[in-house]
């Protein structure tokens, strides 16, 4: 009997083209689905894999690829907000119109990608957006998952990269006293999760959260990379308030280098709750961001 395909939406980025890789390794057939796909450089012929084009706002678009298929992955976000293109577009609007289509399609496997953290009344725009997409597509589907993870990690990566960056400056400004408490999660780890969420023997839970090894917070991740990386900078202290005034001092580039939204993050700490789906569930044990930086962040 043939399985029905996976449909990967956002196959391009950071988590949907590792969950893709991962996907096609385990046998499964798999729809890399983007706005501007690219076929990846290690596929071969004769792997199950498809790469179609469509954008996840476009309805009747998101039909025609979820044809025939049996599972679906919301991957698809958006950091930066701009005129055009807001946080609501993205992670409300367009993952209800995607569970809708799913529902239409009679697919019951759909993952959709929150954040821990994500509640209706965070200051965040972002993390606001996030929750009311979880709430948008469980009122369609109310047996989709919702899969929280912590900051991702992995080769080429934007969290290990932009620590390396900073261990150039001269003094490293800490957010507040560096003390948020981050729970780092390696990005093959969730695209492993992914994948058995999306089995179809899933375990019977639908709110899961994923976290590493280990618990830092920013100023010990930071001390971490400085050590693998053989550098050694002084970690200065700078109050939360100056950190806002220059997110909004930088707030009308096209592309700014730091958000309100990602200041308000760093207020908090980013660990796993309790109560509630985790790697223990799926058989998976996390690897630690200690014992990965070899493989994840070259020196120089």
């Amino acid at each position: 009997m043939t399985t029905s395909p996976t449909v990967v939406f956002g196959g391009t980025g950071f988590l949907g083209a590792t969950l893709v890789r991962e996907l096609v390794e385990s046998g499964r057939p798999t729809r890399l689905v983007a706005r501007r796909p690219v076929w990846p450089s290690w596929a071969e012929d004769g792997d199950p894999l498809e790469v179609l084009e469509a954008d996840i706002r476009d309805g009747h678009r998101v039909a025609e690829v979820l044809e025939g298929a049996g599972a679906v992955v919301n991957t698809t976000s958006l950091y930066v907000p701009s005129r055009r293109l807001g946080f609501e577009d993205i992670h409300v609007t367009a993952a209800a119109e995607l569970a809708r289509q799913a529902r239409a399609a009679g697919i019951d496997r759909l993952v959709q990608l929150s954040g821990i953290g994500a509640t209706l009344d965070s200051p965040s725009a972002y993390v606001r957006a996030r929750a009311h997409g979880e709430t948008a597509v469980l009122d369609i589907l109310p047996k989709a998952i919702i899969l929280r993870p912590s900051v991702l990690f992995g080769r080429n990566d934007a969290f290990l990269s932009s620590l390396a960056g900073l261990t150039r400056l001269p003094a490293i400004p800490l957010f507040g006293r560096g003390r948020s408490q981050l729970q780092p999660v390696h990005v093959v780890d969730v695209a492993r999760a992914i994948v058995r969420l999306t089995a179809a023997d899933r375990p019977r839970r639908y709110l899961f959260e994923l976290g590493g090894a280990d618990i830092l917070s920013y100023r010990e991740a930071l001390t971490l990379v400085m050590q693998h990386l053989g550098r050694e900078r002084p970690l200065v202290p700078l109050p939360f308030a100056a950190w806002h005034a220059l997110a909004f001092g930088l707030g009308g580039l096209p592309s700014p280098p730091l958000t309100r939204d990602q200041v308000i993050l760093m207020q908090s700490d980013n660990r796993v709750s309790e109560g509630v789906g985790t790697f223990a569930d799926l058989g998976i044990r996390p690897r630690a961001l200690r014992e990965s930086l070899p493989d994840c962040l070259p020196r120089g």
